[in-house]
């Protein structure tokens, strides 16, 4: 898969850190010019107050072998999505590449909470970010992406849909409605663009070691498996390059729009296209949560990674 995607242009929303950065940074590596975008920039920071920042991440595009663009944007604002789609459309004149991974909410759900007991603005809020920011940018980037046949949309979730058809009373009421409205938002995407030769499908991770992830458990990235002493099912977890080469596989696949309206998990697709982790693993979280972890059986990862 090397270079199979030098020419073409990829937007994804909410690059800075995580999985949107790991994406970005794979999509990159296939040769892709990538627009990153997010609210935490080196004079900035977001509401997430972490460090990480789009310039970073565009660098690391440009430094696997990409060409990363960082532009400020804030995808609950229609202005400013409409302004970056345009830019795009004057630098670039075409969109192969959509990836909604806006999120920010992960500060803003409450483990083991009623609805009721829940903080009902934070609740809304997450609606907001992770729902409100999916549909303004698909509604301003599709008209671009499916100018031309081949166009492919990702709506990055938690969770396949099979996985999020029973209610996940351990995160709650408003995270549980959110993952399931993008896991829609995909499924209604893969109707309206198919028409004009577009894919349109929604993704997850499995368990992610995002940047905020590593310093909850006190770990980095090169040491993560320390944690598995005090959390023994992480050692599932996949890094965000994971997520990232799976998107990439699904970019360069000309049979692309088989997968238009599923919810695969990256764990799945590599097993389809034969992409591994970074440490040359391939994680299958989704199969060893339901198997083993909501099971309840001791971790083993044997046969799952």
């Amino acid at each position: 898969m090397s270079r199979a995607l030098t020419g073409k242009t990829a937007l994804v929303a909410g690059a800075t850190r995580g999985a949107g950065r790991g994406i970005a940074t794979e999509l990159g590596a296939a040769g892709a010019t990538v627009y990153v975008t997010g609210r935490s920039t080196r004079a900035h920071r977001s509401e997430m107050d972490r460090p990480e920042t789009i310039e970073e991440t565009a660098e690391l595009v440009t430094a696997a072998g990409g060409e990363g663009i960082a532009v400020q944007v804030d995808h609950l604002d229609p202005a400013q999505v409409a302004a970056l789609v345009r830019r795009i459309d004057d630098e670039q004149g075409r969109l192969d590449v959509l990836v909604n991974d806006v999120w920010g909410g992960d500060r803003l759900f409450e483990f083991g909470k009623k609805l009721w007991e829940q903080s009902l603005e934070d609740g809304l809020h997450m609606l907001r970010l992770a729902i409100d920011t999916h549909a303004i940018t698909s509604h301003h980037a599709l008209p671009l992406l499916i100018r031309e046949p081949g166009g492919l949309v990702v709506e990055v979730t938690d969770g396949t849909a099979e996985y999020n058809a029973k209610y996940r009373k351990d995160v709650g009421f408003f995270y549980d409605l959110a993952k399931s409205a993008v896991i829609r938002m995909a499924l209604a995407q893969s109707e309206e663009i198919a028409p004009y030769g577009a894919t349109a499908l929604s993704l997850t991770p499995g368990w992610l070691r995002s940047e905020a992830m590593l310093d909850i458990y006190g770990v980095t990235e090169e040491n993560w498996r320390d944690a598995t002493e005090r959390i023994p099912h992480f050692a599932i977890s996949e890094s965000p390059a994971f997520v990232g080469r799976a998107v990439a596989a699904l970019a360069a696949d000309p049979d692309r729009a088989r997968w238009n309206g599923a919810s695969p998990s990256s764990g799945g697709l590599a097993q389809v296209y034969g992409f591994t982790d970074a440490d040359g693993s391939r994680p299958d979280a989704w199969r060893y949560i339901t198997e083993v972890a909501d099971a309840g059986k001791p971790a083993d990862v044997t046969g799952y990674r």
